[in-house]
């Protein structure tokens, strides 16, 4: 683990590997889309809705994966003490905000003409309201911190206390009576038509590869800023 604790190495790893997730995942995560929206048939009950399906879930599974990022960086930082965890949970906050605003909204669009309304206090979608303002809190608290391009410990503290939403919303369907579907992929397989699943995978993996792609420029902007900060104050040492 401690391998890439030198910035130097890890950035090294980190330019060419940068481009090589991101252009691919673009492209697949494009090609996936434009696949379930024009070559996926409409669905019996939901009709053309139903294909809202191929960014919904990107966004819901990478929201949920951006703080099982920071929780797991925020473990290392405060365990082993890697001068890289911080910086690379501070990375996966943005991102994983996004995409948890992105699941909120297009579960809102597609819930308007699915359920009637574009909002319902189900587990499912108020869980996942938690994890929006978990991130909020975050970023404000890794933003007051006075490690430059890091988090401080109370962040991390933090950081590991919220993974506990994450089971909640992925059991939230089952532990309470809710309008949000039943788990349509498990362990023991999936519900999905094919005709829906192979798109939903590409799309799934593509903007995965985007999300890696963004955490890595972000964490490189972080170790670039923080060389800069360190070189102002040699010179003005001077």
């Amino acid at each position: 683990m401690h391998r890439f604790a030198n910035p130097a190495r890890f950035l090294r790893l980190a330019k060419p590997l940068t481009p090589a997730l991101f252009w691919p995942g673009l492209i697949l995560a494009l090609s996936a889309c434009l696949w379930g929206l024009f070559a996926t048939p409409a669905e019996r009950l939901m009709g053309e809705t139903v294909k809202i399906i191929f960014v919904h879930v990107p966004a819901a599974w990478l929201g949920m994966g951006g703080w099982i990022v920071i929780a797991l960086a925020s473990i290392i930082q405060l365990v082993w003490r890697h001068p890289l965890a911080g910086i690379a949970a501070r990375a996966a906050a943005i991102p994983g905000a996004v995409f948890a605003g992105i699941c909120l909204a297009t579960g809102s669009i597609w819930g308007r003409p699915t359920w009637g309304t574009w909002w319902v206090w189900d587990g499912r979608l108020t869980s996942m309201l938690v994890l929006f303002f978990l991130y909020l809190g975050y970023i404000a608290l890794a933003n007051a911190s006075s490690e430059k391009g890091s988090v401080s410990r109370v962040a991390a503290i933090f950081g590991v206390m919220g993974a506990v939403n994450i089971p909640i919303i992925n059991r939230s369907v089952v532990w309470w009576e809710s309008q949000h579907q039943k788990a349509s992929i498990t362990l023991s397989g999936s519900s999905i038509d094919p005709a829906y699943l192979w798109p939903l995978f590409g799309s799934v993996i593509g903007f995965s590869l985007i999300f890696g792609a963004v955490v890595l420029m972000r964490m490189r902007a972080a170790l670039a800023e923080i060389k800069i900060d360190a070189r102002m104050r040699r010179m003005a040492e001077r």
